[in-house]
């Protein structure tokens, strides 16, 4: 297939990034893949609580600016974060007047900004508490009204295609997960927007279809990463047994509204971690104190944590809240009467390829936007500033993708040697009679990651985790698939695995580096943060031998010192 724009994902990121690059270049033919449905797949889609932006007049953008850094660590791209909260406004217009999405309004007509976890000011823009459907369903079908857009369902991609004279992006390598056949899309430049890889871990936030596909496709192409340590637990992921709703997430708006957090002695227990802003503080912050109460031994019969709005009043949490409480009703609870049992979950990866204020790789003609680049929410992301960086970065990347095509003379080919050598690497297992099970393996990996590189960290859990991922992904080079390749999925699962171990390679080898704690990354062993050594980011790139090789740069502060932003440092523990 030809193409001018190849879009991997179809969610926040890469549906702005078709709008903008077919607005910005009508006469491109852009193709936009999704490993699921389009507009049906993906974490924006799951969006409950809103959008952070600055629209109050006794708001500003130096005060969103200063409270992302402040809630990031202050090891955030300073000029990446000064364009996410000055671009809020223009893509909030954007949404309501061109994409026709409908936001919560206040009794005098202006849109309505309810209080989020972290804030200086009440900016979050909201429809209800499930504000993801309303953007997504809005983007994707002004989307099939774009003629030069082409749309794929269930086809996911398997590895971007270098031009090996030029080193420029060339295309990608795709499979067509319902038929099993292959399909190579040569193009003159890919978007990538997949998403994060927090279903490494057991308890879980994101959609199930997320492995993590566009950051391991990244790093085996040869990009450059950031900050991968940095993975973001959500503090009040929803604890339902046995069941796929466990770790669905509970939206940051309840503890905005006044939601208390309280453990088993019936104790508000944040009281010990941050007095000042107790449930609203910081997702990092309330996420581990309450790993620290259920290790602590005040935990729940399930293991974690309650969340409590029914002194809110019944009637005010069912208008307030209705998703949420329609989804604790999903597990046999009445949120708005009743204490329902929490736990922190993996949500969010901060880390990521290394990128430009305009999505640009280190290799010609890749661009990558939303979860997948790293920089701009540093070491911790405050809630409602991810839909924010999908479609403050994902209109980015189509215009600096458009711009790009438009003005790329030089033509890019894929060698047939490239192409056979990927294929026949991810189409061994179905090969084979004997060998390893994908789905064993995928389990193991989330036990690891969760009992090793989670919430709490310390030296000897890495370094074991750091041995057992080589043996894990060892295990997937063993691998036995059988039937056919057609919608296939244990074979899935394996691909799924892969690309899986692949970044949880890179967050357990940088989270060992790191000998501090900042953040969503926390150091028993080493509690405290280390402004002197670690105001710093951690780079990875491949080598040309296929080792990944680290490099530690100290962060540059080009908006503002962030030593005169008080309280970002992390508070040791309870006691």
């Amino acid at each position: 297939m030809e193409a001018d724009i190849l879009i991997l994902g179809s969610g926040g990121a890469g549906l702005f990034a078709a709008h903008h690059a077919v607005n910005q270049s009508p006469h491109l033919k852009i193709i936009v893949s999704a490993k699921g449905l389009i507009g049906k797949c993906g974490c924006t889609r799951m969006v409950q609580g809103g959008y952070n932006v600055v629209l109050h007049p006794d708001d500003s953008v130096e005060k969103h600016f200063k409270d992302t850094i402040k809630g990031g660590g202050g090891i955030n791209n300073q000029e990446m974060a000064w364009t996410l909260v000055n671009d809020a406004p223009k893509r909030i217009r954007e949404l309501e007047t061109k994409m026709g999405v409908f936001f919560d309004r206040s009794e005098d007509g202006t849109i309505h900004q309810k209080p989020f976890a972290g804030q200086s000011f009440d900016r979050t823009v909201h429809k209800g508490d499930l504000t993801g459907i309303e953007i997504i369903s809005r983007m994707r079908d002004q989307l099939y009204a774009k003629p030069t857009v082409e749309a794929w369902d269930e086809v996911r991609a398997i590895d971007l295609l270098i031009d090996e004279e030029t080193q420029r992006i060339a295309g990608c390598l795709m499979l067509n997960m319902r038929t099993g056949e292959f399909v190579v899309v040569h193009c003159k430049a890919v978007i990538v927007g997949t998403g994060g890889a927090a279903t490494m871990y057991k308890i879980a936030t994101p959609s199930l279809e997320k492995a993590g596909d566009g950051l391991a496709m990244c790093y085996r192409a040869g990009t450059e990463f950031l900050d991968m340590e940095m993975m973001q637990f959500h503090p009040t992921g929803l604890l339902a047994e046995n069941s796929r709703l466990n770790g669905g997430v509970l939206e940051e708006g309840l503890r905005g509204a006044g939601g208390y957090l309280i453990n088993s002695l019936g104790e508000r227990f944040m009281e010990k971690y941050d007095p000042e802003r107790m449930e609203r503080s910081t997702r990092d912050r309330v996420s581990r104190a309450a790993y620290m109460e259920i290790m602590e031994g005040r935990g729940t019969p399930l293991g974690g944590v309650y969340v409590d709005v029914s002194h809110l009043g019944k009637e005010k949490v069912r208008k307030m809240f209705p998703g949420m409480v329609e989804r604790c009703q999903d597990v046999g609870k009445d949120l708005s009467v009743e204490p329902v049992e929490i736990s922190p979950a993996a949500h969010f990866q901060m880390g990521g390829v290394k990128v430009s204020n305009d999505c640009e790789s280190n290799i010609d003609g890749l661009f990558v936007a939303g979860e997948d680049a790293g920089g701009v929410h540093g070491a911790n992301r405050l809630g409602g500033n991810g839909v924010c960086d999908s479609t403050v970065f994902g209109a980015r990347a189509g215009d600096a993708a458009a711009a790009y095509v438009d003005t790329l003379n030089i033509p890019v080919s894929v060698s047939d040697a490239q192409l056979h050598s990927i294929i026949e690497e991810i189409t061994k297992p179905l090969t084979r009679v004997d060998g390893e099970n994908p789905f064993y393996i995928r389990n193991e990996l989330k036990k690891l990651m969760w009992e090793k590189v989670g919430l709490v960290r310390n030296g000897q859990d890495l370094t074991e985790a750091v041995q057992e991922l080589e043996l894990l992904e060892q295990r997937i080079n063993r691998v036995a698939v059988k039937g056919s390749k057609k919608y296939n999925l244990t074979w899935q699962e394996l691909l799924n695995a892969r690309n899986l171990v692949t970044v949880a390679k890179m967050v357990t080898s940088s989270a060992l580096m790191r000998t501090e704690s900042r953040g969503s990354h926390y150091r028993e062993d080493y509690p405290a943060s280390n402004d002197e050594k670690w105001l710093s980011n951690i780079y990875i790139s491949k080598s040309k031998y296929g080792d990944p090789q680290y490099r530690v740069e100290q962060t540059k502060q080009t908006h503002i010192n962030v030593k005169e932003i008080q309280g970002y440092k992390v508070v040791a523990s309870s006691k």
